[in-house]
């Protein structure tokens, strides 16, 4: 769709924060990297390969998945520089008495921290134990000791990686929870229509979750993933439905009439907001999780659209408005009161709140317009000093931001695929491959 010529880019689902036109570009600023809890010194970590605990057929194939999705993982968190296995000890320490610390503490490893373990397969289950040492302190090394059991297949040894690299990435990240065994909710067509779909945080595991066969745009989850709310195309036009992840199935939403588009679920699951026409213009509208109990929150000629609360206070929204003409970033309270503007010029769209309150990020074509060789990014905005940063740099067109729960994280939509980025832009990963996919949500948890 051409967004220049049609108005109906204004009206879809898209997240948005801009910046101010004055304020100046700057780039992985200090002040994004401390609110972003990326800022603090990397502590240097191994994750040696995890040592065959059993002879059974199983171990070695398992063994192989764990080790690699348990080394991406703390590589993904952000927060550790890791050893390359490079530079790793020739060694498979599959206990605490078999580890020899200076070994990993000397050159070329250098590390301060070693994940280690061991890992079997046995009668169909699978068990791992895991050690967190302090390799600069031999006389009492031992940070964290796991153990965990589950069906010996490849789904639930990853999920076993998982589990062990958040509790090393809380253990060492400040307290803040890992974000392994989180999902990313959003729009694929690769099985012929738009339909939502869900992946792992690092894009495996990926399965559709509807199965309406029409367009279904814009999924939000939950906070406490029990229920999805979308948009979708049906006989009476675009509406919002929920579906239950616990049932597996569609369940009742009252959804208002008119075009009814981009829901958006407040910290705490007791309101969602949304965008609907059913008074003849696009407003901001609440309600609580059914669909009943509706309040009207703008009410301004021109579309208003693309809602996202302050998941700090949630006494704070933040949306797209085309009062003005072009479409730009305003907060307001959830009353709708103190409605302030924060984006001037350009084409902005697709806001998304940070789980600090801190920060909007958002899509942003600077210099929109015919003729202009402006191109579509994400941006960050730190809310109280309406300063921005540019994450992404003309790598495409990119758009529907979304953060991550332990606020370190962004995933985005680029050129009709997923992607993620730390916060401060850096480590740009491309998640999906096939089919185009489109508007992703990051689970609360």
């Amino acid at each position: 769709m051409n967004r220049k010529h049609s108005p109906l880019r204004i009206f879809l689902p898209v997240f948005i924060l801009l910046t101010l036109a004055f304020a100046p570009a700057l780039r992985a600023q200090d002040w994004v990297r401390t609110g972003t809890n990326l800022g603090v010194q990397r502590i240097r970590l191994a994750a040696a390969s995890f040592k065959p605990g059993t002879g059974d057929v199983q171990t070695l194939p398992l063994k192989s998945i764990f080790d690699q999705t348990f080394y991406n993982d703390l590589k993904n968190a952000g927060i550790f520089d890791m050893v390359s296995r490079s530079m790793e000890p020739n060694a498979m320490p599959g206990s605490p008495q078999e580890i020899n610390l200076a070994q990993w503490s000397a050159d070329p490893s250098n590390a301060a921290m070693v994940a280690f373990g061991n890992i079997g397969a046995s009668g169909g289950h699978v068990s791992v134990q895991g050690y967190l040492f302090d390799a600069k302190n031999p006389q009492t090394p031992q940070v964290l000791g796991k153990q965990y059991s589950g069906d010996a297949n490849d789904e639930s040894t990853r999920q076993i990686a998982h589990r062990f690299a958040d509790e090393i990435i809380a253990r060492l990240g400040g307290g803040l929870n890992g974000i392994c065994e989180t999902h990313i909710y959003y729009v694929s067509t690769r099985s012929g229509n738009k339909e939502i779909w869900v992946m792992d945080y690092d894009g495996e595991n990926a399965h559709q979750v509807t199965h309406l066969g029409t367009i279904s745009l814009s999924p939000r989850v939950s906070p406490d993933n029990s229920r999805v709310a979308f948009s979708s195309m049906g006989r009476e036009g675009w509406s919002l439905r929920m579906y239950s992840l616990e049932l597996n199935r569609m369940v009742r939403f009252s959804s208002p009439g008119g075009t009814t588009l981009s829901p958006a679920w407040n910290s705490d699951g007791t309101r969602l907001a949304f965008s609907s026409s059913r008074t003849g213009d696009n407003e901001i509208y609440t309600s609580g999780p059914d669909g009943e109990d509706i309040h009207r929150v703008t009410n301004f000629r021109g579309p208003d659209v693309s809602p996202t609360w302050n998941p700090k206070t949630n006494s704070q929204i933040a949306w797209v408005s085309g009062r003005t003409g072009l479409p730009q970033i305003y907060i307001m309270d959830s009353d709708g009161a103190n409605v302030q503007r924060l984006t001037d010029g350009g084409y902005a769209t697709s806001p998304s709140w940070s789980p600090s309150g801190e920060f909007l990020t958002f899509a942003w074509n600077r210099k929109y317009g015919p003729g202009a060789p402006g191109g579509q990014d994400i941006y960050l905005m730190q809310i109280a000093s309406k300063r921005w940063t540019q994450l992404t740099h003309e790598e495409g067109t990119n758009d529907f931001p979304s953060w991550s729960p332990d606020n370190r994280h962004i995933v985005f939509q680029r050129n009709n695929q997923i992607w993620t980025m730390l916060a401060d832009g850096t480590e740009q990963q491309q998640l999906t491959h096939g089919g185009s996919n489109s508007m992703p949500n990051w689970s609360w948890k």
